[in-house]
């Protein structure tokens, strides 16, 4: 679905990415795991289009580079932003309505699937985004991103401060999505629970991937193990 080559991204003179490649297949959930500052986030910013980038990235069959970033998101790309991002001063369901805005005729029935994934919201649905706890706020950012009916699902930091229990329903929620057949590209600081429900993973150093395997002999790496995942 997704093949990156040699991408690098710009900040004024500071290079965020040195030089990555890394591809997602359809039907997956590929992680990026690493530190702060390692250039998760840029890498998801540069599939957007929405920084200074060089290097090539092809999505579905096409290189992006031309593509503004609705363009993209209206071939199949959605972001879930790290820090949720909702638009707190509007209710549940306005946030939904503006996650539809380039499928609005598909609103309502999109609306009920998001209802039915997380049954949380349904209750909230005239209350401002604002006054919802992280993990709704969490569920709210992931259920306006699905009403793109995106292709590849892009999530940073999902886990971010919110607590173990929520942190658990939001993995569940990813593995399901994954079998309902949307793609997944996780960018995750908990690695451990990003590589138990991925079947790959890159792990980024400083602007460059460092290693890369099956997520599952990742999380037995002794390397992996001490730096990562604090065993």
């Amino acid at each position: 679905m997704l093949i990156v080559k040699n991408l690098h991204v710009y900040y004024g003179l500071i290079e965020a990415l040195k030089g990555i490649s890394f591809e997602v297949k359809t039907g997956q959930i590929v992680s990026l795991i690493g530190s702060n500052g390692a250039g998760k986030t840029s890498t998801l910013n540069a599939l957007l289009n929405s920084v200074k980038r060089t290097g090539e990235i092809n999505f579905l069959g096409y290189e992006t580079k031309r593509h503004l970033t609705h363009t993209l998101v209206q071939k199949g790309i959605a972001l879930v932003p790290e820090g949720r991002r909702v638009f707190i001063n509007l209710t549940v369901e306005e946030n939904l309505k503006i996650g539809a805005y380039n499928n609005s005729e598909n609103y309502e029935h999109l609306r009920e699937q998001m209802y039915k994934l997380f049954p949380r919201l349904v209750s909230k649905k005239h209350t401002l985004a604002g006054n919802l706890s992280g993990g709704e706020a969490q569920m709210l950012a992931i259920s306006r991103a699905l009403m793109s009916e995106p292709k590849l699902l892009m999530l940073d930091e999902p886990s971010l401060g919110l607590a173990p229990k929520i942190v658990g329903e939001v993995f569940d929620i990813i593995v399901r999505l994954k079998e309902e057949g949307i793609t997944i590209l996780l960018v995750e600081q908990n690695a451990f629970s990003a590589l138990k429900i991925s079947d790959y993973a890159y792990v980024l150093e400083n602007g460059h991937i460092v290693m890369q395997d099956e997520a599952q002999n990742l999380i037995h790496n002794d390397e992996i193990k001490k730096k990562y995942l604090g065993l």
